[in-house]
């Protein structure tokens, strides 16, 4: 076995000659599923092997949901203040500007109004890469103002929820958003305007108990997690094992939470589909 010997001891290969795996080559699902990071954004970051919904932001959602991702993004300057002057282990405004540059986004949900199959629609989506999509008082600013722009243009208007819960940084600031989204919402109701409302992996906290589950009609991903508080909180709150599944999408749609669950490949069909039979349209 000498030709299995190196004879030459150390490593020759200059540095700049080797060869490294870019990262992000690869993604590996939740089930242990490798996929080819190329081929998981074009089926729109959903797992071939097994229909894993990877999270994604409002720049995917957008492209997914506008046509030729065209749009015009509303009140996209907006961010959010320190009345508080909160402090934990870093100054809330210090985290602000890091996420900010991180992001490159200004908070954790931005508006839009476009096309989408022919038809103007304004579409609110969260990022949860923003201090965990927390809602704090620019997020229920944005969503009451993007209301306001359907109710003014007569358009349907879609929420997509992906969010941690209430931004605790803003406290009754952040709360306070609950109300002032419903009450919008009621008077998007009045107009007779569409809503749908998309709750994605995770929708938890304060946006679930209101907005999110607010809609005419609604939907999640497949496998998503829905819910107010989280498991284990309310395992030590009831004292009592939790059913299987519990707080997933597939369990919220048997237990009268959910109307449907709707795969990614088919949001911009049903999304159209659902707003045309809210307004007696003709079926796009």
């Amino acid at each position: 076995m000498a030709w299995f010997k190196r004879k030459e001891k150390g490593i020759t290969t200059a540095t700049e000659d080797k060869m490294d795996i870019p990262k992000g080559l690869w993604y590996k699902s939740p089930t242990g599923k490798i996929i080819d990071a190329d081929e998981l954004a074009r089926n729109l970051f959903v797992s071939p092997e097994d229909g894993f919904h990877v999270r994604i932001g409002s720049a995917e959602y957008f492209q997914i949901l506008f046509d030729n991702n065209e749009f015009v993004e509303l009140d996209k300057n907006m961010t959010s203040k320190d009345p508080l002057h909160f402090v934990d282990t870093k100054k809330y405004a210090d985290r602000l500007k890091d996420v900010m540059e991180k992001t490159k986004l200004k908070d954790a949900v931005r508006t839009a109004v476009g096309k989408s199959k022919g038809k103007d629609v304004v579409i609110c989506c969260m990022d949860f890469a923003f201090i965990g999509g927390s809602m704090g008082a620019v997020v229920g600013e944005k969503i009451a103002r993007g209301i306001d722009h359907a109710i003014k243009k007569k358009l349907p208007f879609v929420m997509i929820s992906k969010s941690g819960g209430a931004r605790m940084m803003e406290a009754a600031y952040s709360l306070m958003q609950l109300a002032k989204t419903s009450v919008k919402l009621a008077q998007l109701a009045e107009a007779k305007l569409p809503y749908i409302s998309l709750c994605t992996d995770p929708t938890t906290g304060g946006t679930t108990a209101s907005y999110a589950m607010l809609g005419d009609i609604n939907i999640s991903e497949p496998g998503a997690l829905i819910g107010f508080a989280g498991p284990r909180v309310v395992r030590d709150t009831t004292g009592k094992d939790l059913p299987e599944g519990f707080q997933t999408a597939e369990f919220l749609l048997e237990h009268g939470f959910l109307d449907f669950i709707t795969p990614r490949k088919e949001l911009k069909d049903k999304i159209n589909l659902y707003i045309d039979l809210i307004q007696n349209n003709t079926i796009r």
